[in-house]
């Protein structure tokens, strides 16, 4: 692949953002990337929700966008925060390159309004070093914070890891660490503004309490004492992680969030109380990004959003003409037509209609 050379796009989305919000991320471009042949994206500076079967690169594209973010208060390129983020094997970045036979180049670009950061590499490359990177001076101009909650919940899991990750070559993907990093911030000096004591207030009331730390252990604070967060439910684990992002101001104005499968070991009775979080951190000027197989976190932001929040849904699918994977996008999380949530529940629907009548005949 020219390094200069156009990626295709497939995914048609609205125009840019405005100047006033350009230091959101704003595009995702991949050409011969992991699954990807070739995705062209933008994003929504508010919520933007990801959805498709297993195997068509929700989670990649997630963590393409939280490095290019990270590398902006790391002394890593984005080429070596991918290989730490993905891990493939032997810490080898080609390996990044989509398969293929013969000599081939993969890339990934994230754009910030203007701001354009481009890491391209042969898939013979074993060094991140060997990698071509542009745009990293200017992208770094202007750092932006960011989180990514991984599906498996860390917290319980906390006390020594963060050595032990420091000082041995174990095989666990760098977001695993870094989420600890945020986990383990202290507040923010100062007064707490009135947008987030209203969400830890609603996560408080969730979850029951509040969050401490000892000796690297996490603990829910209430009424009774202190109960470890290994004597607690996973679901509420990832709620006591959000209360702490927002309480030690790792969330605020300009942040960006990337959530992988929120909904995971979560009590649907909670997904609502979630939604209205995030739909909250959207308000305070957090971009969202989430990856999610669950129809009751698209029926819960379609009842929910209200008239000026930001929302944009991507269905990730293959192309049956040529078994690539393609994207397409909507305003709305009903109106995409290849949305391998909406076509599990409506056959789930038939089937329980047809069981129905059989039943009476």
């Amino acid at each position: 692949m020219n390094d200069n050379s156009e990626m295709p796009q497939i995914c048609d989305a609205p125009s840019a953002l405005s100047k006033n919000e350009v230091e959101t991320l704003t595009r995702i471009r991949l050409e011969r990337f992991t699954a990807f042949e070739s995705l062209d994206l933008d994003l929504s500076p508010g919520v933007n929700v990801f959805i498709g079967a297993n195997g068509t690169g929700k989670t990649h594209l997630l963590k393409v966008a939280y490095a290019a973010c990270d590398v902006t208060r790391t002394e890593k390129n984005l080429a070596e925060k991918i290989t730490s983020v993905f891990l493939p094997s032997e810490h080898a970045v080609g390996r990044l390159v989509k398969r293929q036979q013969g000599s081939a180049r993969g890339a990934v670009e994230v754009w910030r309004g203007d701001r354009k950061l481009r890491a391209s590499f042969s898939n013979h490359a074993i060094k991140p070093s060997s990698a071509t990177i542009r745009g990293y001076n200017e992208w770094l101009e202007k750092p932006v914070e960011s989180v990514f909650i991984p599906v498996k919940e860390m917290l319980s899991n906390a006390p020594g890891f963060r050595s032990l990750y420091t000082q041995r070559d174990i095989h666990f993907e760098e977001v695993y660490a870094d989420i600890l990093d945020r986990a383990y911030r202290p507040a923010l000096r100062g007064p707490t503004d009135q947008a987030r004591k209203r969400i830890m207030a609603s996560l408080q009331k969730a979850i029951s309490g509040k969050v401490k730390i000892k000796n690297e252990e996490f603990f829910l604070r209430n009424k009774r004492g202190n109960l470890e967060f290994t004597l607690l439910a996973e679901g509420m684990r990832k709620l006591g992680l959000l209360w702490l992002l927002v309480q030690n101001g790792t969330l605020l104005n300009g942040s960006v969030l990337f959530w992988d499968e929120p909904e995971a070991n979560l009590n649907p009775k909670v997904v609502g109380v979630l939604i209205d979080i995030l739909l909250q951190l959207q308000r305070m000027g957090v971009q969202i990004c989430i990856a999610t197989h669950d129809y009751a976190i698209l029926k819960e932001l379609d009842i929910r959003m209200r008239q000026g929040d930001r929302a944009r849904f991507y269905a990730l699918y293959r192309d049956d003409s040529n078994d690539e994977i393609a994207c397409e996008v909507a305003e709305e999380p009903f109106q995409l037509e290849h949305s391998a949530i909406s076509e599990a529940f409506s056959s789930l629907y038939d089937r329980s209609i047809e069981y129905a009548l059989g039943g009476n005949g």
